[in-house]
């Protein structure tokens, strides 16, 4: 299971959440978790838990302007509908900032998730280097594999 952060760079118009954030790092991000086929959802600062395939308009909110109290809201509301939607999952990959994981990472450790966040302390050039590092490496797996062949 992953967790990605939505990002400030969106489009104009209402789109599927997984394409209406269009930055850069998302694109990785997002070719990233998709290549997995395991189940990934959206930290929005204004939606919350956020299904990939689900329309939504653009916003402007970010989760770093708002207050410690509101960002703990967000992180509680974010829980609840996680263990609504998944009760069973004991593992999550967290991409996603500091601001995003300060509640809701021990929100979840303290549910007994297993919580993994790779990208920590990385700049955001070396997270979009290990997104890509890991990208390639499972397309050339995949390709050496025969999987893309058919």
């Amino acid at each position: 299971m992953y967790l990605v952060s939505c990002v400030k760079e969106k489009r104009a118009t209402r789109a599927l959440a997984k394409d209406l954030y269009i930055s850069a790092w998302f694109r990785k991000a997002r070719a990233y978790v998709e290549g997995t086929d395991r189940p990934w959802r959206i930290l929005s600062a204004r939606y919350g838990l956020l299904d990939p395939g689900r329309p939504v308009r653009p916003y402007d909110r970010m989760l770093e302007a708002l207050p410690r109290a509101e960002r703990r809201a967000w992180a509680d509301r974010v829980l609840a509908a996680f263990h609504a939607e998944f009760p069973d999952v004991s593992t999550v990959e967290l991409l996603a900032g500091e601001r995003y994981r300060e509640f809701l990472q021990p929100a979840l450790e303290a549910r007994s998730v297993v919580v993994q966040v790779p990208m920590a302390g990385l700049r955001i050039g070396e997270q979009m280097a290990w997104l890509d590092r890991r990208v390639r490496r499972r397309d050339a797996d995949e390709l050496a594999s025969g999987d893309l062949l058919g």
